[in-house]
């Protein structure tokens, strides 16, 4: 119809919908340069660390401000840390060597670990006199009978600066510090004019049923599995091998009908964890099919990746496999470029980078 034959209200009607197919076409294109990056793993797999690792480099990073924000979550995971380690000594008949800190311990454990907010005196020094205790480093040396968070040495041994008037966490705390993932978070990145996606979810099998909500249109799948969990056990469930629930969670997830196309990124993590554990704790005394010798860390790896090779057979899309250190900037930029190179080679025809 020629637009001068229209009426004022015909002509504002054509208008509109010409706006809207243009934006549809907008979002259209926009939705080509889009990846979504689903991460997904058990509970302390590293998934939130890698997030920050994220913003680390391809982010805003963090600001002295962001970082002094951190401070009260770093007090309360010492606290939680040396309360974990007294109901050990206790849970184990582990003796106190310095019967005095028996007085320090049940001081600590009266606590309330959610109102912490900074360290008291009294509680800098009861912790660093508890955590030197040799009946504590004993206790600490059974850790993989109990739960307790990867980065609590790293605290308890670094108390004197933490503890200081003026202490601001520094990165590598941001980095440690443990705060379990609830729900479903994203994290747009803009990277060489595409923007990765990455939805952040809980590892926790009470958090796993929210996963539905964020299965579609993923482009890829990045699943984190703690090498240096194969001698743990669940916090849900003490019964149950932490390596066996991750290997489980994997075969199941490489099921489902939503990720038939989607690609698959296994980030086999804690590789320094697991070179220091595998001295002292070997890997055949919880998965007897390994053959490998003892206290060779590269063998250990070799085996719990062909675990997860195995659980992939039959999955359409490819699996690609990096070792990983979430705590480590410069590892994870090396292995991230190699992930982003590899999804922009899989969707080239999709991605329009004019």
């Amino acid at each position: 119809m020629d637009r001068c034959c229209l009426s004022l209200d015909e002509e504002e009607k054509l208008r509109v919908h010409k706006e809207i197919e243009r934006q549809l076409h907008r979002d259209r294109k926009s939705s080509r340069r889009e990846l979504k990056l689903l991460l997904l793993g058990t509970g302390e797999s590293g998934k939130s660390t890698f997030i920050k690792q994220m913003r680390l480099i391809h982010g805003a990073g963090y600001s002295e401000a962001d970082r002094k924000g951190f401070d009260r979550l770093v007090f309360q995971n010492i606290v939680t840390a040396i309360q974990a380690l007294m109901h050990a000594m206790m849970a184990l008949r582990v003796d106190y060597v310095d019967d005095q800190n028996i007085g320090r311990a049940q001081r600590l454990s009266e606590v309330d670990v959610t109102q912490v907010s900074t360290l008291k005196a009294w509680q800098v020094d009861s912790i660093k006199r508890v955590w030197n205790d040799r009946g504590v480093q004993r206790c600490y040396d059974r850790r993989r009978e109990f739960q307790l968070s990867d980065s609590a040495k790293y605290y308890l041994d670094d108390m004197d600066r933490i503890s200081a008037q003026l202490y601001i966490p520094t990165v590598q705390d941001i980095l440690r510090v443990r705060v379990p993932t609830t729900g479903i978070i994203e994290y747009p990145f803009n990277l060489s004019k595409v923007i990765f996606r990455m939805v952040d979810v809980g590892g926790q099998r009470s958090e796993r049923k929210k996963w539905l909500h964020c299965f579609e249109n993923v482009t890829s799948i990045i699943f984190l599995a703690a090498l240096s969990e194969y001698d743990q056990v669940l916090y849900e469930n003490p019964n149950d091998n932490r390596l066996k629930e991750s290997l489980a969670l994997f075969k199941t997830i490489l099921s489902y009908p939503w990720f038939q196309d989607s690609s698959i990124i296994l980030f086999l993590n804690k590789t320094d964890l697991l070179e220091e554990k595998i001295t002292r704790s070997h890997l055949a005394s919880y998965f007897p099919n390994f053959a490998g010798p003892r206290c060779d860390g590269r063998s250990a790896q070799k085996f719990i990746l062909q675990m997860y090779v195995e659980n992939h057979r039959g999955h359409p899309k490819s699996l690609y496999k990096h070792y990983t250190c979430a705590t480590d900037t410069s590892n994870i930029r090396v292995v991230f470029k190699a992930v982003k190179d590899t999804l922009f080679m899989e969707h080239l025809k999709n991605i329009n980078l004019e």
